[in-house]
């Protein structure tokens, strides 16, 4: 009988075992990684395609490269403040845990209902219709490459990157890698040839490059919001903290050292694109990288449209391999349904989350253009980008003790902040149409929060829906564990804490 019982408590020490390590994600990323997140997801279409959009909102070549320049200053900034919050509040989750740490669940939500609503959808549309572009439009040159096969070619795009991240994280981890040290070599192909060019004296559009009569300060705000957009990702590291190695000291190293890289990089490759083309032939482009190409490299005028192409891939494998983790999360809180906190019992990934993103992300990818794309998605991203330091500074003055293993200055911290606010306020002037609509679909979360939220305030019939459906998804997602340990199938657990 006794050993009846200690067979009967191994079985169901190794079911609960098998439980735990089946819901959990697992630290799997070390420095080299995380590094690799960063500057994968940072490099990626905006320096092939920002250079356009800051040049046409700036008016001028020396204007432009300022914007650069502060771009990249204001987003070493914001992840730096980014990096004293994700060593204070551990929990994955990024931008989602700390409006709910410091400020409250009710921001908390609205981030997470923009990040499902638009703002994944509109970053994933544009990065990968920059990809397609880039990959068809040498097929076509010097004629415009049909609007149907582009689209097409993203679609293929967006379908492979998620394949990716519901496989495995170790495999999108590595691919994220590999794809960093492509886009280094794609800014280094040409970065060469126009300092080349640049020593040789060719120097004439940086003549009279701050001409501030074309300058009209409401088109300012645009300007920055294509630069910061060329240097958005700085933050995704942050959805992650819970599967990084050692997050206290790898989480601050890694944005540092990866935001040095990326504005150095910047700043140098937009020296190399005007010292090969004017600014009316940049303006005229829609493929930068290519113009560039063509001009500078008419022996590797193929090579650059790849190396670009295969750059944006590494934006959307970032992108899709982070924001799920922010939906994952708001379901674990309780603010998310319930189905987007279900991770694959063997492949460890949140695949509900990942596959769930997918049809707003094709809807927007059918009907969006780039550049309006970007300002509809900025305003209401630098919105709470602009929240989550300014949480962070009452955080420290309502709890002076909680532990801060990383502390950014709080001169920083308030820059970041007013100077963030501000370019979010004035870019309701520059373009009210793109941002009053990111506004007011932000502002749409409000009731959504205190209906099914706060009060769950539903009716019953809906109530009786969501029930059925989950019951369902459990069904499909859970199966029996015990069938799970004998047979080598393929099936999913629910993570409800």
């Amino acid at each position: 009988m006794d050993g009846t019982k200690n067979m009967k408590k191994k079985e169901h020490g190794n079911q609960e075992k098998a439980e735990d390590e089946a819901v959990f994600l697992r630290r799997e990323i070390g420095l080299l990684p995380a590094v690799s997140f960063v500057i994968g997801t940072v490099v990626g279409s905006g320096i092939f395609i920002a250079p356009k959009g800051v040049l046409m909102n700036s008016g001028s070549v020396g204007l432009s490269l300022l914007v650069w320049v502060l771009s990249g200053v204001l987003s070493m900034f914001g992840a730096l403040c980014y990096a004293e919050l994700g060593t204070s509040f551990t929990k994955s989750g990024g931008h989602y845990i700390y409006l709910r740490e410091t400020l409250g669940p009710l921001p908390a939500f609205l981030r997470i209902w923009v990040e499902f609503i638009f703002i994944r959808p509109a970053v994933t549309s544009y990065i990968s219709l920059a990809f397609g572009r880039y990959v068809v439009e040498p097929f076509y040159a010097p004629c415009a490459a049909p609007t149907v096969l582009i689209k097409l070619v993203s679609v293929l795009a967006v379908m492979f990157v998620m394949a990716v991240n519901c496989w495995s994280v170790t495999m999108a981890s590595r691919t994220q890698v590999t794809l960093m040290f492509i886009k280094m070599f794609a800014l280094v192909l040409i970065i060469v040839p126009g300092f080349i060019a640049l020593a040789k004296g060719k120097t004439t559009n940086f003549e009279n490059g701050f001409e501030v009569d074309s300058l009209t300060l409401d088109r300012l705000p645009l300007a920055f919001y294509n630069g910061l957009y060329a240097y958005g990702g700085w933050f995704n590291l942050n959805y992650v903290t819970e599967e990084i190695v050692n997050p206290n000291r790898n989480i601050p190293l890694a944005i540092i050292l990866s935001m040095v890289t990326v504005t150095i990089f910047y700043v140098l490759v937009n020296v190399a694109y005007y010292t090969m083309m004017t600014p009316s032939e940049l303006l005229m482009s829609d493929a930068v990288a290519v113009t560039f190409a063509n001009r500078a490299l008419p022996g590797l005028a193929l090579v650059i449209p790849i190396l670009v192409a295969l750059s944006c891939l590494g934006t959307l494998n970032g992108g899709c391999f982070t924001s799920p983790r922010m939906l994952f999360v708001g379901a674990r809180e309780g603010q998310w349904p319930t189905i987007f906190s279900m991770i694959h019992i063997r492949r460890r990934t949140p695949l509900p989350a990942v596959l769930l993103m997918y049809p707003l992300t094709l809807l927007m990818l059918i009907n969006g253009e780039i550049y309006q794309l970007i300002n509809f998605a900025s305003f209401a991203r630098w919105f709470f980008i602009a929240l989550a330091p300014l949480g962070m500074l009452i955080h420290r003055y309502r709890f002076p003790h909680h532990p801060r293993p990383f502390k950014v200055p709080v001169v920083i911290a308030v820059i970041f902040t007013v100077v963030c606010f501000f370019i979010v306020g004035l870019s309701l002037y520059s373009d009210p149409w793109n941002t009053g609509r990111s506004c007011a679909l932000t502002l749409t979360g409000v009731p959504v929060y205190y209906l099914t939220v706060y009060r769950f305030r539903l009716p019953n019939r809906l109530k009786h829906i969501f029930r059925k459906t989950h019951i369902l998804a459990d069904m499909l997602m859970r199966k029996r564990i015990s069938k799970l340990r004998s047979q080598s199938v393929n099936k999913f657990v629910c993570n409800i804490e």
